[in-house]
């Protein structure tokens, strides 16, 4: 029972929740780039690059962490935000009382993470080469752009086209190298690719820029114009509704654990505990044995409830269709209209920007809401079994103590 409960509240879970709820709480909306999205990234890849130069097991715990808080000080701004983040990760570990040089170890990990900072040991390298993972991801240029986006929408500097490729291609051929021999074997050779896809982007850009510089009076003027706004919007709807898809089934998965662990705990109860319970000599064992069965099938039903779906059950009419009342991309609003009115309303959607747009935006925040109740009621799961393990193990010492 106890290895369940380190299994479930183990402190990198609990980095894990603090980092999430501190970003949804506290993190400006105008951060697209460097939000929770980008920091599942730079644990994921610090866990991989520190299982290919093979850390130990406490060591990719404080990977990890590092990870994890590694750009939490973006809630006061980017400048130095690497201290912060450091002393937001000590306060978090003293706070759960993990070990003060494990702790020192994470806070230098995070100092790392700085741009012009030089790795120093293995750990080092590794988170360093972690939060520059995405320059070989494949959708590297994609990236770029939510970072390009980002520094315009905060005011930090704004890039034409050719700037922005000639600018990635500086920071990744000079400015950048990978320190550890995973990185290099692995990384590197899809970095060099994206390289060469940022040289032909800048000579496709060279190409048309005479014709370029001719329209740039025109762009100026109109600063809604054309496809760049536009595709950096269609790219923040893009990875919102992903982070979004990835933050569902990341409490679907712990709704799972859960109710895997109270079913094991229920069927070991009935298998073994109960049937013994008719003997005058278990007496003793009913009362606990009930607290434990109760607390148990309560955390059940909270975890189905966190998981369970609704579909809306209403239907639409072409007028409110027309009087832009449907959101045309979600399920539950269509699916009992007929394939020849689903698809006049979205050819009919599709003309209209705003109306695309509209729908874009009510199917996020409805999935916030979903993702926000989802939590709420795993919230609730959590302390349920928690407490429930604490009054259950209490009740059965209480009883054996009483004999």
């Amino acid at each position: 029972m106890v290895v369940l409960i380190n299994l479930l509240m183990k402190i990198v879970e609990k980095a894990e929740n603090f980092v999430f709820h501190l970003f949804k709480d506290r993190l400006s909306p105008h951060y697209i780039y460097h939000n929770f999205n980008h920091t599942l990234r730079v644990v994921n890849a610090a866990a991989a690059i520190g299982q290919g130069e093979g850390v130990s097991e406490d060591e990719a715990e404080e990977l990890a962490l590092a990870a994890w808080f590694h750009d939490t000080g973006y809630i006061e701004g980017p400048d130095n935000h690497e201290r912060r983040s450091s002393k937001i990760a000590l306060d978090f570990l003293k706070e759960h009382n993990y070990p003060e040089d494990k702790a020192r170890i994470i806070s230098h990990l995070i100092l790392a993470t700085e741009l012009r900072a030089e790795p120093k040991n293995t750990l080092e390298a590794v988170i360093k080469d972690a939060d520059c993972a995405h320059f070989a991801d494949h959708n590297y240029i994609q990236l770029s752009e939510l970072l390009r986006e980002e520094w315009k929408i905060t005011g930090f500097n704004t890039f034409t086209d050719l700037e922005w490729a000639v600018g990635n291609r500086l920071m990744l051929l000079h400015k950048h190298r990978y320190y550890t021999a995973y990185a290099k074997k692995v990384l590197q050779p899809l970095k060099d690719a994206n390289i060469a896809a940022l040289q032909e982007a800048i000579n496709t850009c060279s190409s048309d820029s005479k014709k370029k510089e001719k329209k740039k009076k025109k762009k100026e003027e109109d600063a809604k114009k054309a496809e760049k706004p536009e595709r950096g919007i269609d790219t923040m709807f893009r990875v919102t509704l992903g982070n979004h898809t990835r933050l569902s089934d990341i409490a679907d998965s712990k709704a799972n654990i859960l109710l895997s662990v109270n079913t094991i705990i229920i069927s070991i109860a009935l298998s073994s505990l109960i049937p013994k319970l008719d003997s005058p000599a278990n007496a003793h064992l009913i009362m606990p044995t009930f607290i434990m069965m109760l607390f148990s099938t309560v955390s059940i039903v909270f975890a189905i409830l966190s998981t369970r779906p609704k579909v809306n059950t209403s239907t639409f009419t072409k007028e409110d269709v027309a009087n832009r009342k449907v959101n045309l991309l979600f399920f539950g609003n269509f699916h009992k209209m007929s394939l020849e009115d689903y698809d006049a309303a979205i050819k009919e959607m599709m003309m209209d920007r705003d109306y695309v747009y509209g729908s874009l935006v009510k199917d996020l925040y409805y999935l916030g809401l979903v993702l926000d109740r989802k939590y709420k009621l795993l919230r609730i799961t959590y302390n349920i079994f928690m407490t429930g393990i604490i009054v259950s193990v209490s009740s059965f010492v209480y009883a054996f103590w009483m004999l």
